[in-house]
């Protein structure tokens, strides 16, 4: 077990310096107090795992002390340690909920198990309550019953079992972390490190350090050695997400990770094996990736042993009812004057189409409730037309030119040049290519993209 954070309570100086003496050898952490005023104000200011206290002492006793915890509202664990040990006090001192009652002089051995077995204990009770409040978010934190979401939660069951390679995509706001993090949790590497990057959050002159570390004098700054996010992971899982920003010459290393389950530190020559698993995320087409050379074929590939896509919001409405409840529940921190809504609200909310997703509804929902004062909220309070994508107008020939919309006009003379060079070539699309200097592969991803199939 972990050394955890213990607080000793006893008016004897000696018995104080034994018991803080033992409990540092067992990797503890140890505060004291030699009486139980004293010990009341440490408590306020510092949370312990364990508390360890005196029956008999000047002032306010260990009874007293326990006492007053509870009524405070403070469950921490206790034990009671005495040389007067009454069958009366022990009797109080479990029915205000001590852990446990012993009397000194005490057997060693005795008192470590003793310590252990409570420590465990209030560790399996933490994680109960954790688990129940992620249950309380929904299932594995994700919000929502459609049959769509029923697909995921069955193929992140399913696959979390394994040290299978994931490849998560989706829009942005989709919940792709929150993916990553349920399959984590659901896998036999639950135990151990979920270590998120973003690889286009990071300079990219900067994330091969971050991702593999480095020795000491590597390079200009590097005065000790750094352990990588991949060393830290070791037994647990890496979430990299925004794949496709990762340079292309970093992805080739990425690739010898994944192939061969060892990493060599920037500026060393050691080879380190590691256990990882990976999960990849983007709210890229990966093949338009793989077409562009922002993403390697290979490491596509090898990533995307396993491919898990998010829906969007607009694809599973039936689920928005009960995301508004959720987040309305949220930001309102359970207070009495949680603010209603309207039916007509809530269908108001289905029928945009959220480019956003459940990112964007979570800040619509918080800015109506800020906005409402407590008052119901309907359909004023989501003035939704503000947040609408402006849907691009089909294009045409010379439209595209006069707007001056970059994109637009590139999309349109290199629709028109795939068109005159299938027609010169008769159709043959490999000759098309070879024309228009491009690969067929290129090619195949522009025909589909055009619509010219």
């Amino acid at each position: 077990m972990t050394g955890q954070q213990i607080l000793i309570v006893d008016d004897e100086a000696r018995m104080l310096r034994v018991l803080e003496i033992m409990l540092q050898k067992m990797g503890h952490d140890i505060s004291c107090a030699s009486n139980g005023m004293e010990a009341l104000q440490s408590l306020q200011e510092t949370p312990v795992d364990l508390v360890i206290s005196d029956l008999r002492m000047p002032g306010m006793d260990g009874i007293e002390l326990l006492n007053q915890l509870r009524a405070q509202g403070n469950n921490v664990p206790f034990i009671i340690m005495t040389a007067h040990g009454t069958i009366q006090s022990a009797v109080e001192s479990m029915k205000l909920g001590a852990c446990d009652y012993i009397l000194r002089p005490f057997d060693m051995e005795a008192l470590e198990l003793s310590i252990n077995r409570i420590l465990a204990t209030g560790q399996i009770l933490r994680q109960n309550d954790y688990l129940r409040r992620e249950l309380e978010k929904g299932w594995e934190g994700f919000i929502g019953d459609s049959p769509s979401m029923q697909n995921i939660y069955e193929q992140i069951r399913r696959v979390a079992p394994n040290k299978t390679t994931v490849m998560v995509t989706g829009e942005t706001g989709t919940g792709k972390e929150l993916a990553a993090r349920a399959i984590h949790r659901a896998s036999p590497r639950r135990d151990k490190l979920f270590v998120p990057i973003n690889c286009a959050a990071i300079p990219a002159d900067m994330l091969e350090s971050e991702l593999f570390g480095y020795e000491k004098g590597a390079f200009t700054g590097a005065h000790k050695e750094r352990i990588g996010k991949f060393e830290l992971a070791h037994g647990g899982t890496v979430f990299l997400d925004e794949l496709t920003e990762m340079p292309i010459a970093l992805q080739a290393k990425l690739l010898r990770v994944l192939q061969e389950n060892v990493i060599e530190r920037l500026g060393g020559n050691r080879i380190i094996p590691i256990d990882i698993r990976v999960i990849a995320a983007t709210n890229r087409d990966p093949m338009a990736a793989v077409v562009e050379n922002s993403l390697r074929e290979d490491l596509y590939y090898r990533v995307n042993v396993f491919s898990l896509e998010l829906p969007p919001l607009r694809e599973r409405k039936e689920d928005i009812p009960t995301l508004i409840r959720y987040f309305m529940a949220e930001f309102s921190n359970g207070s009495p004057s949680t603010p209603k809504i309207t039916e007509t609200a809530i269908s108001h909310l289905q029928q945009y189409p959220w480019p956003g997703n459940v990112r964007e509804l979570k800040n619509v929902m918080e800015r109506a409730i800020v906005l409402s004062g407590g008052k119901p909220l309907d359909v004023p309070h989501f003035p939704l037309k503000a947040y609408a994508a402006k849907e691009k107008p089909p294009l045409q020939d010379n439209q595209a030119f006069d707007s001056l919309q970059l994109n637009c006009a590139v999309e349109t003379l290199e629709a028109k040049m795939i068109g005159s060079a299938l027609r010169d070539t008769g159709g043959n699309k490999t000759k098309a290519a070879r024309l228009l200097d491009i690969s067929e592969r290129s090619l195949w991803y522009k025909l589909k993209k055009y619509h010219l199939e």
